[in-house]
């Protein structure tokens, strides 16, 4: 009775009812001590943080913003090459006060008031301006394949900050687990060198240089906690997840992938990296750019057709006889010969810009060049790592064995024979880092090829 009033829940008449209740008040608080632990823990594989971070990017969507302005830029181009027309329709009153105009004996008398409308309708086509529309409607194709790049090339930079922020958690838990393993490790030999010093066999001191060694231990491990807490928030920001979530990370087993040729990567670099076919593409940006210039010089052929109604009539549609209704069609040729002098500064300009692609697009592939080796050579130098660490673990395994059976025979202490199984265990841990920086450094060799989401 003494915890129904605790629930502040007072009996009923009918017992099952009452239990009833008190059911539901138990799954309720299980609900809730529950549900927020799920829904802020969240163990995370490699494509599925893919997956989420390219999906829920806001850089990705700004690049496909810009993909649709310089879309909508090409469609405007387009329309400067259609015919412009205009109408307008005016209505006109005049008052004259003084109507009579005498001319020696003879006089003319105007009306005291008059109506006037008048209607225009024109258009007008370009047929001929040295094909600027053309350069045009090309220069805004090449700029929406700009625009494209840009997206592909930022979906290579974000697909690859996940893959970096993803392997930076992981070593930082394997991290944690080694510096867990090691205070369990000093923690028995505090236990143990405490006994012994009860029993006047060791020095206050060496108890105190293991508690030290331990107070060591757990500054290291609150420094790794908090290089856990910013990853896994930047992580969270990048894949779109609430702040909250505590990430984990699914073991990784991946092996060292084959590896080619330093040259096959340098070719698959030249034909791959979007930053070097947006060189070209602004080189041709900039060709055009110079032939629409130069077109400033050409003359210009263009077409046109007006009618206008003009009404002298108090109604705007007066009958027969009291409006006229020209209608005119004509060709004008124009030449702004002026050009001749004031644009060949204009062109030198844009000569000059394109000489600056082309000096940036060698600049670029040099810089190319330089990364792809470097992440060629680190790659290599990953999997080196890993085969001396297996080499080192294979020797810790042996060490460790010798120290258990000379433990079992009471040759060695329980110290020595801890130290043999956490320089095995930080081996192993050692080995997983190894793997994770040789995996980490195979996806910036990718990257550094261009090849990296495809």
């Amino acid at each position: 009775m003494t915890t129904y009033n605790n629930l502040h829940l007072k009996p009923s008449r009918t017992s099952k009812t009452f239990k009833a209740a008190c059911s539901i008040v138990v799954m309720f608080l299980a609900l809730l001590v529950a549900n927020p632990a799920a829904a802020q823990d969240k163990t995370i594989t490699l494509n599925e943080a893919l997956q989420l971070g390219l999906a829920n990017s806001k850089q990705l969507k700004l690049s496909q913003s810009r993909i649709d302005q310089a879309v909508s830029q090409y469609e405007q181009a387009k329309d400067r090459s259609l015919p412009t027309g205009s109408a307008s329709f005016g209505y006109n009153r005049a008052q004259i006060p003084a109507h009579t105009l005498k001319l020696g004996e003879e006089s003319l008398s105007l009306p005291t008031s008059a109506n006037a409308y008048l209607g225009t309708l024109s258009l007008n086509q370009v047929i001929w301006a040295g094909n600027k529309l053309r350069y045009a409607r090309e220069s805004t194709t090449l700029l929406t394949e700009v625009a494209r790049l840009d997206a592909e090339n930022d979906k290579d930079q974000i697909a690859y900050a996940i893959i970096n922020a993803y392997y930076n958690l992981y070593k930082v838990l394997q991290s944690q687990k080694v510096v867990q393993q090691n205070l369990n490790t000093i923690d028995a030999q505090i236990k143990q060198s405490q006994r012994f010093f009860e029993q006047g066999l060791v020095t206050k001191n060496d108890v105190l240089r293991f508690q030290l060694q331990r107070s060591n231990i757990e500054l290291n491990g609150i420094d790794l906690e908090n290089n856990r807490k910013i990853i896994n928030y930047n992580m969270n920001i990048l894949l779109g997840l609430p702040e909250s979530t505590e990430l984990n990370i699914a073991q990784i087993n991946e092996g060292a992938q084959a590896i080619g040729t330093l040259s096959a990567y340098l070719d698959s670099a030249m034909a791959n990296r979007a930053e070097l076919r947006q060189a070209d593409v602004r080189a041709k940006v900039a060709e055009t750019n110079v032939k629409s210039i130069k077109a400033n010089a050409s003359p210009t052929l263009s077409a046109s057709g007006s009618a206008y109604y003009v009404g002298v009539s108090g109604n705007p549609l007066p009958k027969s006889g009291n409006f006229i209704t020209p209608i005119s069609i004509g060709l004008t040729l124009g030449w702004d010969f002026g050009t001749l002098w004031n644009n060949k500064n204009k062109v030198k300009e844009a000569q000059l810009q394109r000489e600056e692609v082309v000096i940036n697009k060698g600049i670029t592939t040099d810089n190319i060049r330089n990364e792809v080796n470097q992440s060629y050579q680190n790659y290599k130098m990953a999997v080196e790592k890993i085969n001396l660490l297996q080499t080192s673990i294979n020797q810790a395994q042996e060490n460790n064995r010798i120290l258990e059976n000379k433990y079992r025979s009471n040759i060695s202490s329980a110290t020595d024979r801890a130290d043999a199984q956490t320089l095995l265990y930080q081996a192993e841990i050692n080995l997983e880092l190894a793997k994770a920086d040789a995996g980490l450094a195979y996806y910036t060799l990718l990257k550094s090829t261009g090849k990296l989401n495809k």
